[in-house]
């Protein structure tokens, strides 16, 4: 087996020398989240070849690493890069996929040549994953299956990328076997795993509300203004493009250091390209821009 990336600072209980006061929630470590881990790698082991859609986030990471000890180097990656992926997540992809020592593909994605994505409708997932699952065919050939990192928790969202998974046959072993969130973060931890406590990503597109076009220049001053609040020292966030209005979010414990730089983040956010700049008094909430789809 190849040696995982590790954590900078072992985290207590891990069975790695070190602590660390764990932020995210994580789950306790059972018997049956390991055997709903080892289910997951039994499956994967019987698969003749496997392209991980690995876009860097814990749970892709998570399903690479079982991938790669299930399969070696029969286990590949593959992250889709565009203007809708920040510079800063391609990094730590490809640093993530480097200590596996696992083949990492970069796959030019161009879902910004689709209507049904720029147009930003309630299902503009749909036109992006399945131009992601289109690109990645030509995959297949060497290794006849491709997985994706979707987990149970997303099955009651409002994901529409699922079902361009669904249509194309794309394996989602995680949610198959009933894995949350917070038992993939155990699990990653366990296993050494430095995503185990990474803040929840998603591409930038979706912080464009819906409704509003998603162009470059959008994309843009969104990933630019979330680098600055990180800057900061903000570490859960996101900025939502309401058109000229961007709208932020940080943790509830955050927002009195936020509403104290909220000079300072006028005028940045203005700079990159904002009208105007607020402050989102409910914090940050997965998926809030939902809210804005009819029933």
């Amino acid at each position: 087996m190849r040696s995982l990336p590790l954590l900078s600072t072992p985290p207590a209980g891990s069975g790695v020398p070190g602590g660390v006061t764990p932020g995210p929630e994580v789950a306790e470590l059972t018997a049956g989240v390991r055997g709903r881990e080892a289910e997951v790698v039994e499956r994967l082991g019987s698969l003749e070849g496997l392209v991980v859609a690995f876009s860097g986030g814990v749970d892709s990471s998570y399903l690479l690493a079982l991938g790669v000890q299930a399969l070696g180097s029969r286990c590949i990656a593959a992250t889709a890069v565009s203007p809708s992926l920040a510079a800063s997540e391609l990094d730590g992809a490809r640093a993530f996929a480097a200590g596996l020592g696992v083949e990492h593909v970069l796959v030019e994605t161009h879902e910004g040549e689709r209507d049904g994505y720029v147009r930003n409708d309630g299902d503009r997932c749909y036109h992006c994953k399945a131009e992601l699952f289109e690109r990645l065919e030509p995959l297949l050939q060497r290794f006849p299956a491709i997985a994706v990192g979707t987990i149970a928790d997303d099955l009651g969202d409002h994901r529409p990328g699922q079902r361009a998974a669904a249509e194309r046959g794309v394996l989602t072993p995680l949610a198959d076997a009933g894995l949350t969130k917070a038992e993939v973060r155990t699990l990653s931890r366990a296993r050494g795993l430095a995503t185990w406590d990474a803040p929840a990503q998603a591409c930038l597109a979706s912080r464009i509300a819906y409704g509003v076009e998603v162009t470059p220049e959008r994309l843009g001053r969104v990933e630019r203004a979330e680098a600055w609040l990180r800057g900061q020292g903000f570490r859960e966030l996101r900025v939502r493009d309401h058109g000229g209005l961007a709208r932020v979010e940080v943790a509830v414990a955050d927002l009195p250091r936020l509403t104290a730089l909220a000079a300072e983040l006028d005028a940045a956010l203005r700079e990159f390209g904002f009208t105007f700049v607020t402050i989102d008094a409910a914090g940050l909430r997965s998926g809030s821009l939902n809210a804005l789809l009819a029933d």
